[in-house]
């Protein structure tokens, strides 16, 4: 099978690139590079069935592409995932996220693909009533980023009822893992991994009482590859633990794993954090046979040794 994915240079895509390619599968990557890197696809290249396409995604060139590649599915990574930014700058989260998919929706049909599995995001619940999420949860977007990702799965919507083309939607809960970057608004994992590691303070905003649900990459790689097949045709999944994790115990397990002071500072909450979050991964274990096999100390973990490896190299 003949794969596109875009945003395959960055944290999530670059996982599933190597994933993709181990089980056998042709693989092509559209990825300007803004955010992702060449180093996450250090391995990728050494393949004689991957091909790197730097290019945007609003690139008029795409539907040219392709429909040159003609893959058979298109995973949508591609994206501006930054909450703040998007509401610093509502504009430009729109050009990305929302006239990005209608290209890469409409480059996809020019493509022939069957199918699209987009990568949506826990922040189109807002704040729910229910924890853990469940997945026909309503939605509350509170964020321009949040509303984009939204729309999203609006034009997967329309496009599989104007032609026919299949999608499946998978709403991620906290994604961390190795290659995901500390730097701006990272995930918070890997900023406590980086600055324990480099014995530089911590700080956990609020009491350490907030809650998320963290979901190991490798684990979400496994949702993916399983939505590219026939599975879950037309439908939204959560990919999460459904277990709560308050910042405070996250602290604690990565400082352990680090071999390192489990001694952060405090801050006042910032605004807008959500006070708990986690969803319901029921209904992709139903509709997808799909289920996280690695918990947290376990991923924790795995994911300090890659960031001590890397920082020895």
């Amino acid at each position: 099978m003949r794969v596109l994915v875009t945003g395959g240079a960055g944290f999530i895509g670059s996982n599933l690139v190597d994933r993709l390619l181990a089980e056998g599968h042709d693989v092509d990557v559209v990825d300007d590079l803004s955010s992702g890197s060449r180093d996450n696809l250090a391995e990728a290249v050494e393949s004689d069935r991957f091909r790197l396409h730097v290019l945007d995604v609003l690139d008029p060139g795409l539907i040219g592409l392709v429909a040159e590649l003609q893959p058979e599915v298109v995973c949508h990574l591609a994206a501006q995932i930054s909450v703040r930014k998007s509401v610093a700058d509502p504009r430009r989260d729109a050009r990305v996220n929302v006239e990005g998919t209608a290209a890469v929706l409409s480059a996809a049909h020019e493509g022939r693909a069957r199918k699209v599995v987009f990568a949506s995001s826990v922040a189109v619940y807002g704040r729910p009533a229910t924890i853990p999420v469940p997945g026909d949860a309503p939605t509350d977007p509170r964020s321009p980023y949040a509303a984009s990702k939204l729309s999203g799965e609006t034009y997967l919507a329309a496009f599989r009822a104007l032609y026919g083309m299949e999608y499946t939607t998978l709403v991620l809960s906290n994604v961390y893992g190795p290659r995901q970057s500390p730097e701006g608004e990272a995930g918070v994992v890997a900023i406590f991994t980086d600055a324990l590691l480099s014995g530089t303070p911590t700080v956990v905003y609020g009491d350490g009482a907030q809650t998320r649900d963290y979901i190991y990459v490798d684990d979400v790689i496994d949702g993916f590859v399983k939505a590219c097949g026939q599975q879950g045709d037309g439908q939204r999944f959560n990919l999460g633990t459904g277990i709560q994790t308050t910042d405070r115990r996250l602290h604690s397990l990565i400082a352990d794993a680090a071999g390192a002071q489990d001694h952060p500072g405090f801050a006042p909450p910032r605004p807008g954090d959500l006070p708990a979050m986690a969803v319901d991964p029921v209904p992709a274990h139903e509709g997808l046979r799909w289920q996280p096999s690695i918990d947290l100390p376990t991923g924790v973990k795995k994911t300090v040794e890659w960031a001590r490896n890397r920082r020895h190299k």
